[in-house]
């Protein structure tokens, strides 16, 4: 049977997004290695709210790594300390007894924070408004082999299409950039026949978004790719990169 630990946290509180926030130090006893983080947060909470005080407010939905919620910085990196993971599947045998644990939230001006962990990403919403879906009428479903995909593409549309737009690319990026989240959403329907009539009019109109919210420029370090949970390439950058000049040229044209 493994033994319980105790783990020492210092977490970010603020009360809104018009309170000046601090870190507040907090000990959570009796923590099972196999809790994930966020059930480590509950038993955290349950104290609080035993002695009378304010639990600490996060994000958290499905907690299955799907829903892309549970975006926290985690002793400097999003989500965590394991690769591929979201803090959701973050289990608690990775700390020792007595570790000490930085937890802030996403940090980028175009995420405010609302409550304590609680970030506001509307913005990502609003770039998928601009371009991430397919309008035309296609009418029913076709016979899977009636539009043909390379195999080749249909694997790179794959690993596009894994972006659960949690924003750890914005938090772990050094400008705050959205380029991953944003060329991931690009990528995965210009890959796609079904994306070929709005190609154009969805790379500018996304990449103005982008840069409306005040997301920050790519340069190129890579942070990105490095603390997504799942794994998306920069690559899809370049292809972002390369859409959008084509749109630009033919739209100048």
């Amino acid at each position: 049977m493994k033994k319980n630990i105790s783990i020492h946290l210092k977490v970010w509180r603020q009360k809104d997004a018009n309170s000046k926030g601090k870190m507040v130090s907090h000990t959570v006893n009796g923590v099972n290695p196999d809790m994930s983080f966020l059930e480590m947060l509950d038993t955290l909470n349950e104290d609080l709210i035993k002695k009378g005080e304010e639990p600490l407010e996060f994000d958290n939905d499905c907690r299955e790594g799907i829903c892309g919620m549970c975006g926290l910085v985690i002793n400097g990196t999003a989500h965590g300390p394991n690769s591929g993971t979201t803090t959701c599947e973050l289990r608690m045998r990775e700390f020792q007894n007595g570790d000490t644990i930085i937890v802030e939230p996403w940090r980028a001006k175009a995420f405010p924070i609302i409550k304590d962990l609680v970030v506001d990403r509307q913005s990502f919403d609003r770039i998928i408004s601009k371009g991430g879906y397919i309008s035309i009428r296609v009418g029913n479903a076709p016979e899977a082999t009636s539009i043909l995909v390379a195999k080749e593409n249909a694997d790179l549309a794959m690993d596009a299409a894994a972006c659960i737009g949690c924003g750890a690319c914005v938090a772990a990026c050094p400008n705050s950039s959205a380029s991953l989240f944003t060329s991931a959403k690009i990528s995965q329907l210009r890959l796609l026949p079904q994306g070929e009539p709005e190609r154009n009019r969805r790379a500018l109109n996304m990449v103005f978004q982008m840069d409306e919210e005040l997301f920050g420029n790519c340069s190129n370090h890579a942070e990105c790719q490095a603390v997504c949970p799942k794994s998306v390439s920069i690559t899809h950058i370049a292809r972002m990169r390369r859409e959008y000049l084509k749109a630009a040229i033919k739209y100048v044209d």
